[in-house]
C-alpha cells in the first residue's frame, strides 16, 4: 500500500484527506501541520508521494518540496491562491486548487502514482 504524506495546518482538511486516502487504499503519513514536522517525518518514514498545503503554520512548504524532489518523491501542492503564486522553482509542479473534492484528489494521486 502506497504511503502519502499529508502536510496541512487545517486539522479538518487533514482529517478529510486522510479519510479519502483510506478510501482510495493509501496509507497516510502524518498528517502534519508544519514544515518542521514534515521534514522530520520524511527523515524517519518512507513516503511514496505527498500532498503539500503551500502555507503551513511555520512557513511555506517549499523546503519540504525540495527534500521530496531530492528523493524523487512526487508531490502535489494544495493551494487556495492558484498556481501563479507558486515560487518560480515550482511553477510546473502539479497543484490541487482548494477547495478540492474526492475526485480531484483521486485524479491528482493517479498522476503522481500511476498503476504499475
Amino acid at each position: 500500500m502506497a504511503r502519502v504524506l499529508v502536510a496541512d495546518d487545517e486539522p479538518l482538511i487533514a482529517m478529510i484527506v486522510e479519510d479519502w486516502l483510506a478510501e482510495l487504499q493509501f496509507e497516510t503519513a502524518g498528517p502534519v501541520g508544519s514544515v518542521r514536522e514534515a521534514l522530520a517525518l520524511i527523515e524517519t518514514t518512507a513516503v511514496d508521494a505527498a500532498i503539500l498545503d503551500v502555507r503551513l503554520i511555520d512557513g511555506n512548504s517549499y523546503a519540504i518540496a525540495e527534500q521530496l524532489q531530492a528523493r524523487d518523491i512526487p508531490f502535489v501542492f494544495a493551494t487556495g491562491r492558484g498556481s501563479d503564486e507558486l515560487d518560480e522553482r515550482f511553477k510546473n509542479a502539479p497543484t490541487l486548487s482548494k477547495p478540492f473534492d474526492f475526485e480531484g484528489l483521486r485524479r491528482a494521486l493517479a498522476r503522481l502514482l500511476p498503476p504499475s
